[in-house]
């Protein structure tokens, strides 16, 4: 999906999200802070409606600030499996995390790059709203072959045994990772509320998923087995990259196997941020 280059907008927007988690919230006798309740009594201020919190930056990377990054996973070899976005542009490569690339390969014009995933020896790349995924060999992005699906492609990340893929709505779709038929969906709530704009996604090895929220600074951290989301993290103002000429919105995480860090990063973003929540 299109963005709109404007870290103002997306900052405005995120910071509104933030307020109106904090007022869903049930009235209590606790504090609302940023990193969820207090024992300290309140005069009537309102619990936030899950747990807030904000990434701490460990490392910084350098990032191809040409990429329109759609997607990103890191491979069991430590090298990260990138996917961009816009027609004529987009493309799936391999870098490390010194940026050196290899293994580019170019979507045809008629294509806007969407998520991508690795699932065992494959990788699913999504496109945005010609409902074609791309299945490719992991060793060298060649393509092994196509798929099909109803609706817009958006984000998708895999769990081991299912894939998870976002549509821009508020609802997550299971995936047989084989096939690509759908299994099952579940509706994200946040407070008992609806939600909408899921975008980049990211399975945890605690069986949580973790989504970018389309033109915020907000990521959920959701419960797929309910939909809940259980914490947000909130990265207003924590990125540098975010507010460079020509940088868009914050789009791709990764997780980092063996450690408890994540890599974050945006569209046109000269830099991945390697952060733990």
């Amino acid at each position: 999906m299109l963005s709109v280059t404007s870290s103002g907008l997306a900052r405005t927007i995120a910071t509104l999200a933030l307020a109106s988690v904090v007022t869903v919230g049930a009235s209590g006798c606790g504090d609302a802070s940023p990193g969820g309740s207090s024992d300290q009594p309140s005069s009537g201020a309102s619990e936030p409606a899950v747990p807030v919190s904000t990434p701490e930056i460990v490392a910084e990377h350098p990032w191809d600030a040409s990429s329109f990054t759609q997607g990103v996973e890191m491979a069991p070899d430590g090298t990260l499996v990138v996917g961009t976005g816009m027609y004529g542009e987009s493309r799936i490569y391999r870098t490390t995390l010194d940026n050196q690339q290899s293994d580019s390969q170019k979507l045809d014009s008629e294509y806007f790059g969407e998520g991508n995933t690795i699932h065992g020896d494959d990788v699913w790349q999504l496109t945005w709203k010609k409902g074609t995924a791309f299945r490719r060999d992991l060793e060298t992005l060649e393509e092994k072959g196509t798929v099909n699906y109803e609706g817009e492609g958006w984000g998708i990340c895999s769990t081991g045994e299912q894939l998870v893929m976002s549509n821009g709505s508020g609802t997550l779709t299971f995936r047989d990772p084989e096939t690509f038929a759908p299994t099952g969906t579940v509706d994200v709530t946040l407070g008992g509320e609806a939600t909408s704009q899921l975008n980049e996604l990211e399975c945890a090895d605690d069986g949580s998923v973790f989504a970018n929220v389309w033109q915020t600074d907000l990521i959920y951290k959701i419960d797929p087995s309910s939909g809940e989301v259980t914490e947000m993290i909130d990265t207003v103002d924590a990125f540098p990259a975010a507010d460079r000429p020509g940088a868009d919105v914050l789009n791709g995480i990764a997780k980092i196997p063996g450690t408890d860090h994540y890599l974050l990063t945006g569209k046109y973003w000269d830099t991945a941020y390697e952060v733990r929540f």
